[in-house]
């Protein structure tokens, strides 16, 4: 039986949470609403003044001596224009005070937002992103947090200005005519049912367009960094129909949430104005002993809420799809970070590894990938590990920095269980060389000196890279050391990206040394330079390696044979030829295609 999906979590519970982002802005929230305030009550001072113009117009000639408010006993001609200018300076100052500060508070709410989303990927854990699609988790710091600052900005603003707009105009009209406004209030339970329905349809539709826009994103994104061999099996056709399969997805869903607000808002419209032509009838049906500026000064507020009360109900929209958004960035803040409950932190370690019945199965799946492991490996020795693709090697060696948390066996680190060690310190003493070398848009420099590194000397930056053997490459580089490498290192070759994760790991001088494949994108001369370079580095250090070329671990102090996750064979170099196993027959078989080569 599928899982069910989780429960939409309750509108009010995230909007508050999203809102308990802006405490440490409490003091220019404050200043914003005080802004609004103040421009909300001028709404009514318009009407009032257009209560003493026209009863100033029905006056006779040299009569119009009236008391206003503010300016006393004052002629109307005069009177009524000032109070005007007053009133415009009362509201801008309103209007400046609430917008600017009410920025400053949703722009920092969605730069912390913003900035909590991208530290919680850096502490979740590995199976976290083995299920999810880096498409989707970019959509999300992007267009989720956008459609947030939707919710967090204009949202907010519409609904404390326009809010407060309505309330001062309802008390204006309750202080001019309460029995005429009681009835006015009766349509309001209708409006509240049409904007509860389409607050439904609009949160709904929003999650939607949110994953198609993921689903984009993710196109996007494989393309561009595939876009080599793209060009080179002739996917352009099959990427571009997959991007625009995804791009009218994402506009049908659009299209929906669009159609959904232009049949909303003329409803509302209709049902607003139904009830305004009521009033407008009974007030000339009620209209007593009222003066002519009594009444349209009273029709002059009533007819201000419709604007308001719209605003009011279309920001729904902008809500529902900030919530939306807020949805799926909270419920990536609430994932579990990586667990780190150790308490040991050593400066140095000596690099004694110990594994006892390590099996091993990924999150999520029922096959074991390692199946009762047992390996010591004394300090500064070199372990070499070797099996057809799929045996469990790069497994075994990730499990070392705790890239994955293992529930059975134990690994231990100098007699310390792993677990013990906290995750910083432990793969402090761990230096780590893939097959697949991650650069970033940075110098060469930048790149060999990363992370903990940054503030590595530059002396012991170039001698990282001279025994790496890069020296000779990036000496040739328009700007040496200095020099931008491009995404991914895209501006150098596969031998020289290589070199360089090897400098960035023989600069870390870790105790642990762990080679997955690490001169595979070599040629052969660069891989002679290197392993002579890794022979001198591997003296004093623990090194694991992990090798295809079964020549380079000839002189490996012990050799472990992998098969389906087991250890089927140790020993050196010499012992496995001669027991003629697996080790054995893996080498004949290289040496017969270096021989056909």
């Amino acid at each position: 039986m599928p899982p069910t999906a989780p429960a939409p979590a309750p509108s009010l519970k995230i909007y508050l949470r999203l809102l308990g982002y802006v405490r440490p802005f409490i003091g220019a929230f404050v200043v914003s609403i005080a802004g609004y305030l103040i421009f909300a009550s001028s709404q009514p001072m318009f009407a009032a003044v257009l209560k003493y113009f026209v009863d100033g117009l029905g006056a006779a000639p040299g009569t119009t001596q009236h008391r206003l408010p503010l300016l006393g006993s004052v002629e109307l001609m005069y009177g009524i224009p000032i109070l005007m200018v007053l009133i415009i300076v009362w509201r801008s100052i309103g209007s400046f005070l609430g917008n600017y500060y009410l920025a400053k508070v949703s722009l920092g709410l969605v730069h912390d937002l913003r900035l909590a989303l991208f530290n919680s990927l850096l502490r979740l854990p590995n199976a976290y992103f083995d299920q999810q699609n880096s498409g989707h988790l970019i959509s999300r710091i992007t267009y989720n947090v956008t459609m947030v600052t939707g919710a967090a900005t204009d949202a907010i603003k519409v609904v404390i200005r326009e809010g407060l707009t309505v309330v001062f105009l309802f008390g204006y009209l309750l202080w001019m005519n309460w029995k005429l406004t009681a009835i006015m209030v009766a349509v309001l339970p209708v409006i509240g049912l049409m904007v509860g329905s389409a607050s439904r349809k609009f949160r709904k539709q929003s999650k939607k367009i949110q994953t198609s826009m993921g689903d984009l994103t993710h196109v996007a994104s494989e393309t561009i960094q595939g876009y080599r061999v793209v060009r080179s099996f002739g996917g352009e056709d099959y990427e571009s129909a997959r991007f625009q399969a995804a791009s009218e997805d994402n506009t049908v869903k659009q299209l929906r949430m669009v159609k959904t607000g232009a049949v909303f808002t003329p409803a509302l419209q209709l049902v607003t104005f139904s009830a305004m032509s009521v009033i407008l009838f009974l007030v000339l049906f009620m209209r007593g002993d009222a003066s002519a500026g009594d009444l349209v000064a009273y029709i002059t507020a009533a007819g201000l809420l419709p604007k308001p009360i719209r605003q009011l109900s279309e920001v729904s929209g902008t809500i529902q799809k900030g919530l939306a958004g807020a949805e799926s960035i909270f419920a990536q803040l609430d994932e579990a970070p990586e667990s780190d409950r150790g308490t040991v932190e050593r400066e140095r370690i000596a690099g004694r590894i110990e594994i006892r019945g390590l099996s091993f199965t990924y999150p999520g799946s029922d096959r074991r990938v390692l199946e009762d492991v047992d390996i010591v490996v004394e300090p500064g020795q070199m372990v070499a590990i070797v099996g057809r693709s799929g045996s469990g090697k790069s497994t075994l060696v990730g499990l070392i920095p705790r890239f994955y948390h293992h529930s059975e066996g134990r690994i231990l680190i100098d007699g310390v269980d792993i677990e013990g060690y906290t995750l910083r310190n432990l793969r402090r003493h761990v230096a780590l060389v893939t097959q697949q070398v991650v650069l970033f848009n940075d110098t060469v420099a930048a790149n060999i000196a990363y992370g903990d590194l940054a503030q590595a000397p530059r002396s012991e930056i170039e001698k990282a890279a001279a025994a790496a053997h890069a020296r000779e490459f990036i000496d040739r580089l328009p700007q040496g050391f200095d020099t931008p490498v491009g995404e991914d290192g895209v501006l150098l070759s596969g031998g020289q990206r290589q070199r360089l994760a090897i400098a960035r790991a023989l600069l870390k001088n870790a105790p642990i040394l762990i080679l997955d494949e690490a001169t595979s994108a070599l040629d052969t001369e660069s891989e002679r330079h290197i392993q002579a370079a890794l022979d001198e580095v591997m003296k004093g250090r623990t090194t694991l390696v992990i090798a295809h070329r079964l020549s380079t671990i000839e002189k490996a102090d012990l050799i472990l044979v992998m098969d389906q996750g087991r250890i089927v064979e140790r020993g050196t170099h010499a012992g496995l030829i001669a027991a003629n196993g697996h080790y054995a027959r893996l080498h004949a078989v290289q040496f017969q295609e270096a021989a056909a080569g």
